[in-house]
């Protein structure tokens, strides 16, 4: 049986409010910062740097990007969105997102996510994952108003995930 081969997918993407691009390396020190938000430390910007050149090299290896979300009028880096490999596979990648939280609760993930989903089917892909820890529940209901399905739980490290699933057309 041949393998799928799958169109490259956009790296630019326009909604309404935001812009999704390539990465550069003048979002490092932004990138640094959303990465801090997490509670675990502040990566250094050169680390930032390295993690986006490892971005960039994995966009032109696999054909699927993660890309910095900004909004449009303002120009700022609130975060980013798109498809990894992740916890699954480049036939069947996962989406990913993750914004400042002075930018949760106007609808940006779930409007930057749209967008992912629509690329995602233009590459020709059939199905797409996420993880998300269970206790995040903005995060399942952006997922779940885009049509994602739970599929099973698993505990990992930092304790239980929902990993859902979302048949593409």
């Amino acid at each position: 049986m041949p393998v799928p081969t799958y169109s490259t997918m956009p790296f630019h993407l326009e909604t309404e409010r935001l812009l999704l691009r390539p990465w550069a390396d003048s979002d490092a020190a932004e990138f640094a910062a959303l990465l801090s938000e997490r509670g675990k430390g502040t990566p250094t910007v050169e680390e930032t740097r390295t993690d986006i050149a490892k971005l960039l090299a994995a966009t032109v290896s696999t054909g699927i990007a993660l890309l910095p979300v900004q909004r449009r009028d303002e120009g700022d880096f609130i975060g980013y969105c798109g498809l990894i490999i992740g916890r699954s596979t480049l036939e069947e990648p996962e989406i990913a997102y993750e914004l400042f939280r002075h930018a949760h609760g106007r609808g940006y993930a779930t409007e930057a996510a749209a967008a992912v989903l629509d690329a995602a089917i233009a590459t020709g892909r059939k199905r797409l994952w996420s993880t998300v820890g269970t206790w995040n529940t903005p995060s399942l209901r952006v997922l779940e108003k885009l049509g994602f399905e739970r599929d099973r739980v698993s505990t990992e490290e930092n304790g239980d995930v929902f990993w859902l699933t979302r048949s593409l057309p």
